[in-house]
């Protein structure tokens, strides 16, 4: 009897309670995720940082923290990838706003220059509060997260994936990808924008395939087989596909703009239309009352802001130009005191001025200079400040 009164016990209180431990399971496994993913690219990129220069293009893989970084990025995919199993989709996507955050931190942390306290302040302001709201943001989403948990059994997806509303879903986005690679290919169009709706609605099927395959996979090691349905194979075969060329449109993305503007915009559009096709494919808001739904998507734009603003105070990277400034023109002040030397043209497969090797050059290439010369500058009643280049002392 005992017995009895357990099982109707937990048969009453057990499922919502159960889907609240799962939604907490899996948000933990992406905050965890996220984190370590953030904290290995920083470990790679300050390896890369060290040995810039270096003759052996490939000197990192030669170093303990290069490869502690690719671990750690292992293990943090594997995070992220098993939290899909646990909470609905559209509660971990969002939750990426956690690389952003931890990469913020890290760079504030291991940031080399002295800055007097006020001067810190006004310059990480808008980092310190993009932070807090993008905590905030996190909370809600967690707190009003969707508490649909339906098994990813190989019936249960093949019933989604034939059912109307997504067919008439990927109609939609096949249709809108069109389009949008015409204009990016055939049009020149390369707004980033474009690029990362290209990139977002690629990401859109990256995230059902994995929550597929991260479910069938659950359930298989719990017992209850699911490799034997082709559907399977199907979706992992998407999901490989999708998440190739989505990291190829992302490259293609930070040749022509800078990585924190990817990472906004990019942030922004693929959480949209990534919830959106969790919403369509499996049914995350089903049931779910209208201000939990409000509150979640309070949560999402809070986040959206935040992220907006730790990305917008970055600083930008200046990247290294191979040729030599040619700003010494008339009426503007020089500021060495023997003139700019100027490198002659080698006539070789880099543009004038590129920085080469000229060691066995003959000395009849020796900087060319130019006579000394003054001019005056500013009003007629005000003395000018000269400028100054050097006197032609090209050996013959």
């Amino acid at each position: 009897m005992r017995e009895g009164f357990d099982s109707l016990l937990d048969s009453e209180i057990s499922p919502g309670y159960k889907q609240q431990q799962e939604n907490l399971i899996g948000a933990l496994l992406a905050i965890f995720g996220h984190l370590v993913v953030s904290i290995a690219l920083n470990l790679q990129k300050y390896c890369h940082i060290r040995l810039a220069g270096s003759k052996d293009p490939r000197a990192y893989f030669k170093t303990k923290t290069w490869w502690l970084g690719l671990l750690l990025m292992l293990l943090g995919e594997l995070g992220v990838f098993a939290s899909y199993a646990f909470a609905p989709l559209s509660l971990i996507v969002p939750l990426s706003a956690v690389s952003v955050i931890a990469s913020a931190i890290i760079g504030i942390i291991f940031i080399k220059e002295k800055w007097k306290p006020k001067d810190f302040l006004r310059r990480y302001i808008l980092s310190f509060v993009g932070c807090g709201l993008a905590i905030v943001g996190t909370y809600l989403l967690v707190t009003f997260a969707p508490n649909s948990h339906e098994k990813m059994t190989g019936d249960n997806i093949i019933r989604h994936l034939v059912s109307w509303p997504f067919l008439l879903y990927m109609l939609v986005e096949i249709i809108l990808f069109c389009l949008l690679l015409y204009f990016y290919k055939e049009r020149n169009a390369n707004n980033i924008v474009v690029i990362l709706l290209l990139v977002a609605l690629l990401g859109s099927m990256t995230v059902v395939t994995v929550k597929a395959v991260a479910g069938m996979l659950l359930l298989s090691i719990q017992g209850s087989l699911q490799l034997d349905y082709p559907i399977f194979y199907v979706m992992f075969v998407c999901m490989v596909a999708t998440a190739i060329y989505q990291a190829a449109f992302l490259g293609q993305a930070s040749q022509m703009y800078d990585s924190s503007l990817i990472a906004s915009v990019g942030y922004i559009l693929s959480t949209t239309v990534a919830i959106t096709a969790g919403a369509v494919f499996y049914l995350d808001f089903l049931g779910q009352d209208v201000l939990h739904v409000c509150m979640f998507a309070l949560g999402c734009l809070i986040a959206f802001l935040g992220v907006f603003l730790i990305t917008r105070n970055r600083k930008k990277a200046i990247p290294f130009e191979p040729y030599i400034s040619m700003d010494a023109m008339p009426g503007m002040q020089n500021m060495h005191d023997k003139g700019m030397t100027v490198q002659p043209d080698l006539k070789a497969s880099f543009s004038y001025g590129a920085l080469e090797n000229n060691d066995n050059i003959s000395e009849i290439y020796a900087p060319a200079t130019l006579p000394v010369m003054q001019e005056e500058h500013g009003s007629r009643n005000a003395s000018g400040v000269p400028y100054r280049v050097l006197e032609h002392t090209k050996k013959e």
